[in-house]
């Protein structure tokens, strides 16, 4: 059975608040996502597997932990989860990283696929799927069900912020999946917007509108 995290650290909760605030520019947006990301996958790697390993220090030899297998990767939905990935390479630089496209149709909020790109490995991998919101869960739970497809078994998902209703679509979708959530959220509005939310973070992190 899949766990869901829900973030407490005062870290964390300060720089989401910071990155809600309207008048928050695009480049201070980006840099503390990026910062928000790397928090978030320190917690989300609490439990990769690891092995002794002898070896000598300037004083004497001495049996140190390092990674097992080291085989990660980092899966962002495109193109708001591209703000994640840096942050979460500066932790685990060794990770390869692939990419899904969706967007969410305006009518019917359901995802539409329009690209993916995953390492030739990626099903031998523990796959990090990144998504700044976790809004109605329909791009996540697509994404996944996507990686699944291809073979990967070890999958985590990883957001800011988060709605109730699309992590409960998640949770039912992919029980096998960790879920962490920056912060869980009021509600959707009408319009699938999470509340209180940010806004459209791919917007924020690119500066587009």
């Amino acid at each position: 059975m899949s766990k869901v995290i829900i973030m407490d650290h005062p870290l964390i909760q300060h720089k989401i608040g910071y990155i809600r605030r309207i008048d928050t520019g695009t480049k201070d947006f980006r840099q503390t996502v990026s910062e928000i990301a790397m928090l978030i996958c320190y917690e989300a790697t609490r439990d990769l597997q690891l092995r002794d390993v002898e070896i000598e220090t300037p004083i004497c030899k001495t049996t140190v932990k390092e990674l097992k297998g080291r085989k990660l990767a980092i899966v962002p939905i495109l193109r708001a989860g591209l703000g994640m990935v840096d942050g979460m390479l500066t932790l685990i630089p060794t990770a390869k990283v692939g990419h899904i496209g969706l967007y969410r149709d305006p009518k019917t909020h359901k995802p539409v696929e329009y690209y993916c790109k995953l390492p030739a490995d990626c099903a031998e991998r523990e796959v990090f799927v990144v998504d700044p919101m976790l809004a109605t869960g329909g791009s996540a739970a697509a994404a996944i069900q996507m990686l699944k497809d291809k073979g990967c078994k070890k999958i985590h998902f990883l957001c800011i912020i988060g709605a109730p209703e699309g992590l409960e679509v998640l949770k039912n979708a992919h029980p096998d999946v960790d879920i962490y959530v920056g912060a869980l959220d009021e509600k959707l509005n009408e319009n699938a917007y999470i509340v209180p939310g940010l806004g459209d973070a791919g917007d924020r992190i690119f500066g587009t509108k």
